[in-house]
């Protein structure tokens, strides 16, 4: 994918033409969600909402658009078009037709956008491991296409490439709905983002417990959940993963986290992160406080939906600013 090559590239560029070609990708939208977290926990859909420097506004766009290349289109409109185009989206989202978006309403639209998300995101590996563009993937394409080698020669690949091609096989089959060997578009979305479908979660839980779980006794103890990240971490980084076992992951306070718990660990829940974007596009454009954001309010706040190309001008003044 691009960004793999990106950085390099750039490096290659003169200091003129290097600021001209940040300053282009500001709004950088991103295909690839399927990421795990340090822990090993799904990386969720706002994993880059906020950060330590600013508040990424291509997470809301996405949220409302449903589509990484639909919200590029965006960035690139006047802002009256993109209010035209958003208006129509609005009438979509009003299911009951009284021209104001509920947060039962917004929320049902988003938990969508991230069906969308998801499968534009499968579409897109697809296009990368489908060699010969005959709609379904062989487990050696993929491969090929993932680990750079033939079939299934652990011989030619590291431990750490070998015990992923083994933990992805297993994934390979249960998506494989049909038992004949090859996924199709809607197996291979459930192949490449398996967090996304429940069938596929008990698998996730269960893998999670036979990587962790050293005494086999079913359920992981803090030592079990660190694991060997805690080998080189000091102390602070231990006191702040064990604050986080006692009071975010074990919720029944019994000292280890049994399948559900690891469950919630493991596996973002797009539910809550539905309700978290609601509040948030609430707090920025329901301008009267009456719960429900009318039409003339979305419309009014339109940059906090979708993107356009004024947008963009602001970003590209202001990175022009700070060099």
């Amino acid at each position: 994918m691009l960004s793999r090559y990106f950085l390099p590239f750039l490096l290659l560029l003169t200091p003129n033409i290097l600021v001209i070609f940040l300053c282009a990708t500001v709004h950088s939208h991103s295909v690839d969600n399927n990421e795990r977290e340090e822990d090993g926990a799904y990386r969720p859909r706002d994993h880059d909402h906020y950060n330590d420097v600013e508040h990424n506004v291509e997470f809301d766009h996405e949220a409302i658009i449903g589509s990484v290349k639909e919200a590029e289109e965006f960035d690139r409109l006047s802002p009256e078009e993109s209010r035209q185009r958003l208006q129509k989206l609005l009438y979509r989202m009003d299911l009951n037709g009284d021209q104001f978006i509920s947060r039962p309403e917004l929320k049902k639209w988003i938990l969508n956008s991230f069906i969308n998300l998801s499968k534009e995101e499968a579409e897109e590996r697809m296009s990368e491991a489908d060699e010969n563009r005959d709609g379904i993937v062989t487990w050696q394409e993929y491969v090929r296409d993932t680990f750079g080698v033939d079939g299934d020669d652990l011989d030619a690949t590291d431990d750490a490439d070998a015990g992923m091609m083994l933990q992805e096989k297993t994934m390979w089959q249960a998506a494989d709905i049909d038992g004949n060997g090859v996924l199709n578009f809607e197996e291979f979305s459930v192949f490449t983002n398996p967090e996304e479908h429940p069938q596929m979660h008990a698998l996730l839980v269960n893998q999670t417990l036979r990587e962790r779980d050293a005494n086999n006794d079913s359920v992981l103890d803090f030592g079990e959940y660190v694991g060997d990240r805690g080998v080189q971490q000091d102390k602070e980084w231990v006191l702040s993963e064990r604050d986080k076992f006692e009071h975010e992951l074990d919720s029944n306070r019994d000292g280890v986290l049994d399948a559900a718990e690891v469950h919630r660990w493991v596996i973002p829940d797009n539910g809550e992160i539905a309700d978290d974007e609601v509040e948030h596009l609430f707090a920025a454009a329901d301008d009267d406080h009456d719960g429900a954001l009318s039409f003339a309010e979305v419309l009014r706040h339109h940059d906090v939906f979708v993107g356009s190309e004024a947008d963009y001008d602001h970003d590209h003044d202001r990175f022009d600013d700070e060099l």
